[in-house]
């Protein structure tokens, strides 16, 4: 009895460690210290991702930094209506990858990937790095250019190639503070153990 209790315990302290971002979250080397389990290796994962589409560890990261902060379950807040009722979402976009469900579903028919989802983080790596790929395929962009790589991201292909992007200080002001980040992963990448 004893000891159904302590395995129960564990197994809901493995569970609740995988449903939280970590809490160092500026420092690869950290996030990967804090991710390194039984049963997963965020380090390993984007390894993977990487050695598979070609887009770099820091790209990756940097990626799910910004999108999601690597929260699982996130989601933009919701609009207000009359400035105080919570209301809907302004899209779909979940998870550690902030991928629209169209864009997902679009992946997991590429990719046969049908039990893939954006709240686990192997899955969503492999989608940032799917995605990023498939971006630098049709507008041409290095898979090292990490501002115009997050372009694409947020704008998609199709918005990357028409120059939306170029309206939208903020955004491009979030793709130069990505860019930072991934130049600071990398960094910190070659240092860790």
């Amino acid at each position: 009895m004893r000891t159904r209790i302590v395995l129960t315990v564990v197994g809901l302290a493995l569970l609740a460690g995988c449903a939280t971002a970590p809490k160092q979250t500026r420092n690869i080397c950290a996030v990967f210290d804090q991710r390194e389990g039984l049963f997963t290796s965020w380090q390993r994962a984007a390894e993977r991702t990487e050695k598979k589409y070609g887009v770099p560890v820091p790209i990756l990261m940097a990626t799910m930094y910004t999108e999601s902060g690597f929260q699982p379950y996130a989601r933009p807040p919701r609009t207000k209506l009359f400035g105080f009722i919570p209301w809907t979402r302004p899209s779909t976009a979940y998870g550690y990858s902030q991928a629209l469900d169209g864009t997902w579903d679009h992946y997991q028919s590429q990719t046969g990937n049908w039990t893939a989802r954006r709240t686990n983080f192997t899955d969503a790596i492999d989608f940032i790095g799917w995605y990023h790929y498939q971006n630098s395929v049709e507008t041409g962009i290095p898979l090292n250019d990490a501002y115009n790589l997050y372009l694409a991201y947020y704008s998609g292909p199709t918005g990357y190639k028409r120059g939306d992007w170029r309206s939208n200080g903020q955004l491009q002001q979030t793709a130069q503070k990505f860019a930072r980040m991934a130049g600071t992963y990398q960094q910190q990448l070659q240092g860790c153990d």
